[in-house]
């Protein structure tokens, strides 16, 4: 344990050193502010890292993450993260990208107590229940796990739109659009949903909020 812990604070000055060898300006240019053009609400699974999935540099992304990616109205720490990168960091596009293989999406097809976190993956057991005529009708498990691992990041996506703080910034004439995503464990690409929204014309009229 101690061992593993030594390595990481070796680690850390290992990668300092070979960063101010690329760029001696590195972290001075850095520590000026940032202004990086995504949020990305991504799955604690420590397989799903957003900044080397894209190529991206230190930044140059905003990150959340969650278990299986949720966005829930009634979380305030993503929403206080969705706030500051809306309305102070002004980014053009806030992607959700989940990953094939989730376990807390796995978690939600069955009926495995597991803790607290129970809680939690009864809201991915209502997209489940939105959608359960579709996921049923695949027969396949592991096909109707990687529907479900999709049919739930579209959903965060909607459930993003439908936020005061998105709609606030649309109605503002603020440019931003919001995707879906999923990431493959096994070949490390990237799923385009095809599920990009910019307008809440693009929701149901119940949730589109008259700011």
């Amino acid at each position: 344990m101690i061992d593993f812990y030594k390595k990481m604070l070796d680690n850390n000055k290992q990668w300092v050193l070979e960063t101010l060898e690329k760029d001696p300006d590195f972290f001075s240019h850095l520590a000026k502010g940032q202004t990086p053009p995504l949020l990305w609400i991504g799955c604690s699974d420590s397989r799903v890292p957003a900044n080397e999935i894209i190529g991206a540099k230190s930044g140059e992304v905003f990150v959340h993450r969650n278990i299986a990616n949720m966005v829930i109205h009634t979380d305030m720490n993503m929403l206080s993260v969705l706030d500051y990168a809306v309305n102070v960091l002004k980014v053009k596009h806030v992607i959700v990208c989940g990953h094939y293989g989730c376990g807390g999406v796995k978690a939600a097809m069955g009926n495995q107590s597991i803790g607290i976190i129970d809680n939690w993956i009864r809201h991915i057991k209502t997209v489940y229940r939105l959608h359960d005529k579709f996921l049923d009708a695949i027969v396949d498990e592991a096909e109707r796990f990687n529907a479900f691992v999709e049919v739930n990041a579209k959903e965060q996506v909607f459930d993003l739109a439908k936020t005061s703080i998105v709609q606030n910034a649309w109605k503002n004439g603020q440019d931003l659009m919001l995707h879906g995503w999923v990431y493959g464990l096994n070949s490390g690409y990237v799923t385009d949903l095809e599920v990009n929204i910019s307008s809440n014309d693009e929701l149901d009229e119940v949730y589109q909020l008259k700011l």
